[in-house]
C-alpha cells in the first residue's frame, strides 16, 4: 500500500512532469539522430549497389566488344603467316584475311602493316589504301618488343577517316621470329561516348576509362580536352591500379569534387574503368529528408513538451496509441497482411468453432516458387515487390468477411477458409493460381506468368476428430507434395468424414 501511495505522489509531482517534458524531447532527438544516421548509411549503400551494377554492365560491354575485335586480329595474324595465304592472289588474299572481319560496334578499319609501316592489306578492299604508320607509338612498341600481345593505343585521329579512335593491334612475326609488321583495327571513340552517355549519374557523376599507364581514353560527361590526358601518379589512379577492383571516397584531381569511386579492371585488358558518384548527389535525397525530419522533429519536440505538461488530459490518447501498437504487433509490416501471431490466434479460434459446432474448415498453405532465385537475380527490393503482389493476389482471391489471409514468414502465406469444404478450397486455390499468374514487376522486367506459387490444401469435414496442429501439418505436407511434384500446382490432403474415416490420412493431387 505504501508503494502504491509513493507511485501516486510521484505521478502527481510537478517536478516529475517538468523532468519528463525535458527528457522526452531529448530522447526523441537521440532516436531521430540514430534514424538519420541509418538513413544516411542506406543512401550510401544504395550508391554502392548502383555503382557496382553500372560498373559491371559497362565493363562487360567493353570487354566483349574488344574480345570480338581481338579475335579478328588474331585470325589476321595467323592468316598472314600461312604460306598458302601468302601465295594467293592479292585480291583473294584480302578476302581470306578479312573474311571474318570483326562485327564489333563502331569498328573503323582493319589493316596489315609491313615491317616498314606501309599498308599491305586493307579490310576495305583491294588494292589497299596508301598509308604509312611507322611513326605511331603502337607500331614502334611492337617493333621493339615481340611479346606485347594485344595493345591498345592512346586516343588518335584516324589518318584515313579523320575520326577520333583508339587502335587495337598485334605484332606479326616472320617464320624466323623477326618483326614482320602489325595487324591493327581501329575502334571509334564514339563507341565509348555513346555507351557512357546512356548512364544517368546525377550532376556530379562521372565515368572514366583509362589505360593502365594513366592515359584517359574516354570520360562522361564528355570534355574533349580530357581525352588523352594522363593522371598517372595521382593518388586516385594509384588506388585504381592497386587492386582488381574496389571502391573509395576521394576528391577528383580534375575538378576538386568529392566522389564515391567504384573501379575495376576490364577483363584481362590493360584498361581500368571507374564509375564516380558525386558525394553531394549521394546525400542529396537524404539531406532533404533530414531537413524535413528536423523541422518535423522540432515541432514534435515542442508538442511533446506541451503534451508531457498536460499529460493528465491525454490519457485517452495514450490508450489509443497502445491500441494501435497492439494492432501493429499483429500486422506484417511489408505486406500489410495479418502476421503469424494473428494467424495462430484466429486459426485456434475458428478451428475450435469448427470442432465445437461441427462445421467444415479448409486451410491453404501458399509458398512462392523459386523465390530465392528472384531475390538472387533481381535483389531484395524486387523480392519485396513480389511479396506485396502475392499479398494482393491472395487478398483478391477471397471475399467473405470471415476468411483470413496472413503472411506467416518469408515467402509463405496461409488462407483460412471457415465453413468451406474441399471443393470450395479447390476453387479458391485455382483462383489464387490465376491471380498470381497475372502478377508482373515491370520495373524489373518480370512479366505476367513468371511468378508462380505452390499450394497445399487441407479440408476438415464436419466432426472429423483431427488435432489443430496435425491439421496444419497436413496442409503443410500437401504443400511440399506440390513442390516435389513440379511446383505451380495445388495438392490436397484428403481427410475422410467421420463415418468413412480410414486408419490413415492420404494425400491427393489437384494440379
Amino acid at each position: 500500500m505504501a508503494g502504491s501511495n509513493w507511485l501516486e505522489r510521484w505521478a502527481r509531482s510537478a517536478r516529475t512532469w517538468v523532468a519528463l517534458a525535458v527528457l522526452a524531447p531529448v530522447l526523441m532527438l537521440a532516436v531521430s539522430g540514430a534514424m538519420l544516421v541509418e538513413m544516411r548509411r542506406e543512401a550510401w549503400e544504395k550508391a554502392r549497389q548502383t555503382s557496382e551494377n553500372l560498373l559491371q554492365l559497362i565493363e562487360r560491354d567493353i570487354a566483349r566488344n574488344v574480345e570480338i575485335i581481338d579475335l579478328s586480329l588474331t585470325r589476321v595474324v595467323e592468316g598472314v603467316g600461312m604460306p598458302a595465304v601468302r601465295a594467293a592472289d592479292p585480291s583473294l588474299r584480302q578476302l581470306i584475311l578479312f573474311d571474318r572481319a570483326a562485327t564489333a560496334r563502331d569498328i573503323g578499319v582493319m589493316l596489315v602493316l609491313d615491317e616498314n609501316g606501309d599498308v599491305t592489306q586493307d579490310s576495305a578492299g583491294y588494292p589497299p589504301r596508301k598509308l604509312n604508320n611507322a611513326d605511331r607509338s603502337y607500331f614502334k612498341a611492337h617493333k621493339a618488343s615481340p611479346n606485347l600481345g594485344l595493345t591498345i593505343s592512346e586516343p588518335l585521329v584516324s589518318r584515313l577517316t579523320g575520326s577520333p579512335i583508339v587502335v587495337l593491334s598485334r605484332r606479326i612475326d616472320r617464320p624466323d621470329g623477326s618483326f614482320g609488321g602489325v595487324a591493327l583495327a581501329s575502334l571509334k571513340l564514339s563507341y565509348f561516348q555513346r555507351l557512357f552517355d546512356r548512364i544517368g549519374l546525377g550532376p556530379e557523376g562521372a565515368v572514366n576509362l583509362y589505360r593502365t599507364d594513366g592515359v584517359r581514353l574516354m570520360r562522361y560527361p564528355f570534355v574533349e580536352a580530357d581525352i588523352g590526358a594522363s593522371i598517372a601518379g595521382s593518388a586516385n589512379f594509384e588506388r585504381f591500379i592497386s587492386a582488381p577492383g574496389g571502391a573509395f571516397v576521394a576528391t577528383s584531381v580534375r575538378d576538386g569534387v568529392e566522389r564515391y569511386y567504384s573501379f575495376t579492371k576490364v577483363g584481362d585488358l590493360p584498361l581500368v574503368l571507374n564509375v564516380a558518384l558525386g558525394a553531394d548527389d549521394v546525400e542529396a535525397q537524404w539531406r532533404g529528408r533530414a531537413i524535413a525530419l528536423g523541422l518535423v522533429l522540432l515541432s514534435l519536440c515542442a508538442l511533446t513538451a506541451g503534451l508531457a505538461l498536460l499529460f493528465g488530459r491525454e490519457l485517452k490518447r495514450g490508450a489509443d496509441m497502445q491500441g494501435e501498437l497492439a494492432r501493429l504487433s499483429r500486422t506484417d509490416s511489408l505486406t500489410g497482411l495479418p502476421n503469424r501471431r494473428c494467424f495462430e490466434e484466429e486459426f485456434a479460434r475458428v478451428f475450435g468453432e469448427a470442432q465445437r459446432f461441427g462445421r467444415p474448415l479448409s486451410l491453404l498453405v501458399v509458398d512462392a516458387d523459386h523465390f530465392k532465385r528472384i531475390n538472387d537475380r533481381y535483389g531484395h527490393s524486387v523480392g519485396d515487390e513480389v511479396l506485396k503482389g502475392l499479398a494482393r493476389a491472395l487478398g483478391g482471391s477471397v471475399h467473405r468477411p470471415g476468411d483470413l489471409v496472413a503472411r506467416v514468414g518469408g515467402e509463405e502465406f496461409v488462407v483460412v477458409l471457415p465453413q468451406t469444404d474441399a471443393a470450395g478450397a479447390a476453387r479458391i486455390a485455382q483462383k489464387i493460381h490465376g491471380e498470381v499468374a497475372r502478377l508482373a514487376v515491370e520495373s524489373a522486367g518480370i512479366g505476367a506468368g513468371a511468378i508462380a506459387v505452390s499450394v497445399g490444401s487441407a479440408s476438415l469435414p464436419a466432426g472429423a476428430p483431427v488435432e489443430r496442429d496435425a491439421f496444419y501439418r497436413l496442409a503443410d505436407a500437401a504443400l511440399y507434395e506440390a513442390k516435389a511434384g513440379g511446383r505451380n500446382q495445388t495438392r490436397a490432403a484428403a481427410i475422410a468424414a467421420p463415418a468413412q474415416r480410414p486408419a490413415r490420412v492420404r494425400l491427393v493431387g489437384n494440379d
